[in-house]
């Protein structure tokens, strides 16, 4: 391919996408596909000449688009949002362009810096302590992870290697192959899955603390389970705080956990990867009082702004402790050596080579501006303010917890089993994809904000779709208002019962 074709692919691939971010309402937002639909259909063996690009992008939309779920439908409302836009698109396209591998300073410098600048664009504008950013006098700062999943890991090894060093240097007699067995992680049971995977690989027992009945880990209890393993000769060296748990959006006391860690000398790690990016609306930063306890943070720019994944935001209030955890020395890894701060980021994460993923923040962040991203996450908390009002006007249903950011958690009164039927059904029929949850032992349908392009219509079409198979499955004498109220619930919970 030359540079000429290369503009045609490049300018007709782009076409296609801006059509289908266009056309994306037309489209069911699951596929209608079953397993191994693909394997089935392309050839077993790669081509041994080169083909052309027209028949690339004509395969694109007839093979890979029908087994696509179209997690930026305005319809699509499962998980968490995985961020895109065409600023972010662009920024990727420039960083698959210049193809840089940025695992040192001098491997490419704009690289290092321009990561260096977005941290702290973006730690400013999250209202993260000055202490955390590469602009502050002191070891802080931010670097660019894979994921959340990567960044508590990342915590969980320094946080190993630092109470070692700690130990050994106290007691010089201990031995590391003793400590390492006898250290413990702690967080609360509504954490994310990759928070006890981090564990399994960091080889560390991860205890899932009970969380209180609003879903929040308290500092009593942390302090408790503290002092019950020192009791077993058990040694406590990591906590994860949850800033927006994955199942109801609930929110850690750091107020009540940072001062528990910091009097034990207990590495304390925020996950704020879905909620964090509501920092950047200073009305919601009361959520993360206590935040200077941490040692670490970490918020998924890919997740809630519009910056296409991988692009997790970690900082971390002293950056030696990384460098300790995974420096590795080579003479050819030889960099450039500088007074100016400039962080050697392969020392701060597990892989060696890095993208240019800095690129795709810097023209996100510039294209939108901070007043343009303030309003992305303020409309789509309107929007699920707006969804839950609509569900709280419907008599058969509850929502349960209260609306928190972009997330609704809702359920029949009729109970787990037609409320789990509801589900089911709706996702039969591909127009609206949402996951479930629990909430207090009760099965309960997330709803969630997930699309940029989510306007008012598209919450009255989800909810049209939601309330026209609760007609199916309930009587609709359930959701009108009562003329005599006995009656009504009487005939109420004789039809929801029968459910149960």
């Amino acid at each position: 391919m030359d540079a000429q074709q290369f503009r045609e692919f490049g300018k007709a691939a782009i076409d296609l996408l801006a059509d289908y971010v266009e056309n994306i309402r037309d489209i069911d937002v699951l596929p209608s596909v079953e397993p191994g639909y693909l394997l089935d259909s392309l050839p077993e063996d790669a081509p041994e000449q080169p083909e052309d690009w027209k028949d690339i992008l004509k395969d694109f939309n007839q093979a890979i688009i029908p087994g696509i779920t179209h997690w930026h439908s305005p319809r699509f409302h499962a998980f968490y949002p995985t961020g895109s836009s065409y600023a972010s698109i662009v920024g990727n396209m420039l960083s698959d362009g210049l193809s840089v591998i940025g695992f040192s300073w001098l491997a490419s410098p704009a690289c290092t810096e321009l990561e260096v600048v977005t941290m702290n664009w973006l730690g400013k504008l999250l209202g993260i302590p000055e202490e955390f950013l590469h602009c502050s006098s002191g070891p802080g700062g931010g670097v660019i992870q894979g994921s959340a999943s990567e960044a508590t890991l990342v915590g969980l090894l320094a946080a190993k290697e630092k109470t070692v060093r700690k130990l050994m240097k106290n007691n010089p007699s201990l031995d590391e192959d003793e400590i390492k067995p006898k250290l413990v992680a702690y967080t609360s049971d509504q954490c994310n899955s990759s928070v006890e995977k981090a564990g399994l690989l960091g080889s560390m027992k991860m205890r899932l603390l009970k969380a209180d009945a609003d879903g929040r880990l308290r500092g009593e209890t942390l302090k408790n389970a503290f002092e019950e393993d020192r009791a077993k000769g058990l040694i406590p060296c990591y906590v994860i705080a949850n800033v927006g748990t994955t199942g109801t959006c609930a929110f850690d006391p750091l107020y009540e956990l940072g001062p528990v860690c910091n009097e034990a000398d207990v590495w304390l790690h925020v996950d704020a990867a879905y909620a964090g990016a509501a920092f950047i609306c200073p009305e919601y930063r009361h959520l993360m009082k206590g935040i200077e306890y941490s040692d670490s943070i970490d918020v998924n720019a890919h997740k809630w702004l519009p910056v296409s994944f991988d692009c997790s935001a970690m900082w971390v209030k002293d950056g030696y402790d990384l460098v300790k955890a995974f420096d590795v020395q080579r003479i050819y890894l030889d960099d450039v050596k500088t007074e100016t701060k400039i962080p050697d980021y392969r020392h701060w994460q597990i892989p060696l080579g890095r993208r240019f993923r800095a690129l795709k923040l810097w023209t996100v962040m510039r294209i939108y501006g901070a007043e343009g991203l303030r309003k992305h996450i303020r409309d789509q908390i309107s929007l699920a303010q707006y969804f839950a009002k609509l569900v709280r006007a419907d008599e058969r249903f509850l929502v349960e917890p209260e609306q928190s950011m972009g997330l609704v958690c809702f359920r029949l009164k009729g109970g787990d089993k037609i409320t789990k039927q509801l589900l089911e059904n709706l996702t039969e029929k591909k127009k609206v994809f949402m996951v479930a949850g629990t909430y207090r032992e009760r099965y309960m349908i997330r709803f969630v904000i997930c699309s940029r392009l989510t306007k008012k219509e598209d919450i009255d079409f989800s909810w049209k779709h939601i309330k026209d198979e609760a007609d199916l499955l309930c009587s609709d004498k359930i959701h009108t208002k009562a003329q005599i109220p006995a009656i009504d619930q009487i005939v109420a919970r004789d039809v929801c019962e029968k459910s149960k």
